[in-house]
This record gives C-alpha cells, sequence and structure tokens, in this order.
C-alpha cells in the first residue's frame, strides 16, 4: 500500500477518533474478551469527556492513517506526564497504533509507526516504549521485528478483567554504561 496520508488530530477530530477508536478496538480484542467488559471500555475509554480531554491535551498527539479521505487507522503518543507509566521526560509512549482489520497486512501500521519514530527523534527523546496485551501476537511480533525488547510488565485492566501489558522499549540513543 503506498497512498496513505497521515493527519495530525485536532479536538474537531473527536467524531473521527470515536468512531475509528471504537471500531478498531473492538475488531482488535473483541474475541478475547467478554461483552460486557467489552462495552464498558468502549462507552468509558471511547466518551466525548475522555476523547475531548486527550485530544486537547498539549503532551498527547494523535494521527490519522487516511486513504481517499476514509480513516483506516490512527496513532496515538504520548509525552511528558502524560505517559500512561513511566512519565520519563527522556521517553515518550506509543499508546496506540491501530489499524482497521481490512487494512491489516497493508503496511498502514507500518507508515504510523514510523511517524511515531520520526516525532521521537524530532523531540530528541532517548528511546520509545509501549505496552502490549500478552495475548496479542501479531502485535508484539510487529514490535520486535522493528527492534523493540521486553523490559517489564503492567496491568491493564478491561471493565472487571485485570490484564498484562508486555512493556516494550525502543532505544534511540545507545545507552551509556559509566
Amino acid at each position: 500500500m503506498t497512498n496513505v496520508d497521515i493527519r495530525k488530530g485536532t479536538v474537531s477530530d473527536i467524531s473521527v477518533l470515536q468512531k475509528i477508536g471504537r471500531q478498531t478496538f473492538s475488531e482488535t480484542f473483541a474475541e478475547g474478551n467478554t461483552e460486557e467488559n467489552m462495552k464498558k471500555y468502549l462507552e468509558e475509554g471511547f466518551s466525548n469527556e475522555k476523547l475531548t480531554l486527550e485530544l486537547a491535551n498539549s503532551d498527547s498527539e494523535f494521527y490519522f492513517a487516511y486513504q481517499e479521505n476514509e480513516v483506516i487507522g490512527y496513532l496515538k503518543i504520548n509525552h511528558g506526564q502524560s505517559q500512561t507509566e513511566l512519565k520519563d521526560e527522556t521517553a515518550m509512549e506509543i499508546e496506540r497504533i491501530y489499524v482497521l482489520k481490512d487494512f491489516h497486512g497493508k503496511n498502514v501500521g507500518q507508515v504510523l509507526y514510523q511517524k511515531a519514530i520520526d516525532i521521537a527523534k524530532e523531540k530528541n527523546v532517548d528511546y520509545v516504549w509501549l505496552g502490549v496485551w500478552e495475548e496479542n501476537p501479531r502485535a508484539i511480533n510487529f514490535y520486535k521485528k522493528n527492534g523493540f525488547v521486553e523490559f517489564d510488565k503492567h496491568i491493564f485492566v478491561l471493565g472487571d478483567d485485570k490484564q498484562t501489558d508486555i512493556m516494550m522499549r525502543f532505544e534511540l540513543k545507545p545507552l551509556t554504561t559509566l
């Protein structure tokens, strides 16, 4: 796939984000979770209030992947105190890369990933990190293929289910030893 346009999201994109967010999350995780937990997460995680706050946060950025003016995926990155776990000023978090199922395997995720890495380099961070569900081998393999390594685990709560995310990082600057 070659013609994917990447556009930065703004608060005016809330309905676009809500639609693509709910659809891609559902396509990715519905099979491995209960209907009740999915419903609760989709309502709360993609509510107008929550998305408005996220879109307005200067330490978070959203980018949409378009093909022929149709949104087919999106990226969310966090800097500074907006990072969900580490809150490391020398790091950037990729919180989400989601692509519609029909576009899996068509390089859309790679284009969004590359956008995140380009931004991390512009911001001169030392490393990029993320959390990925331990039961999502497709995503784990994608990040490993792109040079990420596991460094920790954390709990992600979906409804009433506590799930384990593998935390992974990619060094942009070589680690120095004393």
